[in-house]
């Protein structure tokens, strides 16, 4: 099949490399608004270049793989269910949630498959969680700890137009969490402080958080986040049932050093970057966006999935600066005005 891919950024860039080693793939067609981004892109896979997105549509492509940045994202998703195009875009559908559920009104019914890019349901540990959960290994959950620590903050540009670390770092975790136990979220409460980068703060952001959430059948799960975790990125998650514990991320590259008497356990090179930590879970990811164009699966991870991650960050960002829980039926009436 033909892809296109509109952003050839560091994530454009990835997926290209990615895209290119996958026996499903014939030929790249890319684009992005600096040439020479697109101009290397296509030196190094052989890919093709387009001068516009609506070139890129017109260029036959099977599917489209939007890696361009955010404020892009709704107006290139439109765009491909215009065309009949399939489309696996990046996360978030768009900056804000009115501007997504907009993106989701104006394609749903179109019959056109789109996917969004939540890339740890493709990861084997995630994966393994999910089935067990689904199972009944555990018995009845009362417990879900799930942690994404970066090593680094993202650079200060990045952190003013990204929301906040609740819409571009935790919502990983909300999504996951959802995934994993097959429950919604019904209340948040949220905490946060600086102990960083000063430039976190001037946006009106915290760099470290935390967060109780209460799903809807009363398990309770904690989700923690930092943008300073000097020994490496760390990305775990933990399952309490009535009947067994499992964990997520343990193996032997997790940035976290045990003090115990006589363990050497982990004694690996900590993971020191989401690429490196999930290089697995991205190739199975777009494995799977070429299924979905070739029409022999459904989309495994839809925006209406991807909004319900987002609701979930909305009310944690607004626990957080208003010190208090916050139910998810509020932030969504609120959302509508009522």
């Amino acid at each position: 099949m033909r892809i296109g891919i509109l952003g050839l950024g560091r994530i454009g860039a990835f997926h290209a490399e990615t895209l290119s080693a996958l026996d499903a793939v014939e030929s790249l067609v890319v684009t992005d608004p600096f040439a020479q981004a697109a101009k290397a892109a296509a030196e190094r896979f052989g890919a093709e270049v387009a001068d516009s997105p609506e070139a890129l549509l017109a260029a036959g492509v099977d599917g489209i793989v939007v890696a361009a940045a955010t404020d892009a994202h709704p107006e290139l998703i439109r765009a491909g269910v215009a065309a009949g195009v399939p489309v696996f875009c990046e996360k978030p559908v768009a900056r804000t949630m009115a501007a997504g559920v907009e993106v989701l009104e104006a394609v749903r019914g179109r019959g056109v498959p789109i996917q969004i890019g939540f890339n740890r349901r493709f990861d084997a540990g995630f994966a393994a969680a999910r089935a067990a959960v689904r199972a009944g290994e555990l018995g009845k959950l009362h417990t879900v700890r799930s942690t994404t620590l970066d090593p680094a903050p993202p650079p200060a540009a990045y952190v003013a137009a990204s929301g906040g670390i609740f819409r571009d770092c935790s919502v990983h975790d909300f999504d996951i969490i959802r995934w994993v136990t097959g429950r919604e979220v019904t209340e948040v409460y949220a905490v946060g402080g600086n102990r960083g980068a000063d430039y976190i703060a001037a946006a009106g952001d915290a760099d470290t958080t935390g967060a109780v959430l209460t799903l809807d059948d009363g398990t309770i799960a904690v989700v923690s986040n930092s943008r300073h975790n000097g020994r490496g990125h760390d990305v775990r998650m933990e399952l309490h049932g009535f009947a067994d514990s499992i964990a997520v991320g343990l193996d032997d590259r997790l940035p976290l050093r045990s003090v115990e008497p006589g363990v050497t356990f982990p004694s690996g090179t900590p993971h020191d970057f989401f690429m490196d930590r999930f290089a697995d879970a991205y190739r199975a990811e777009l494995t799977a966006f070429t299924e979905v164009v070739a029409g022999t699966r459904p989309s495994p991870c839809t925006v209406e999935d991807a909004l319900e991650a987002g609701w979930i960050a909305e009310a944690c960002t607004r626990s957080l600066h208003e010190h208090r829980p916050v139910t998810l039926a509020e932030t969504r009436g609120e959302s509508r005005g009522e």
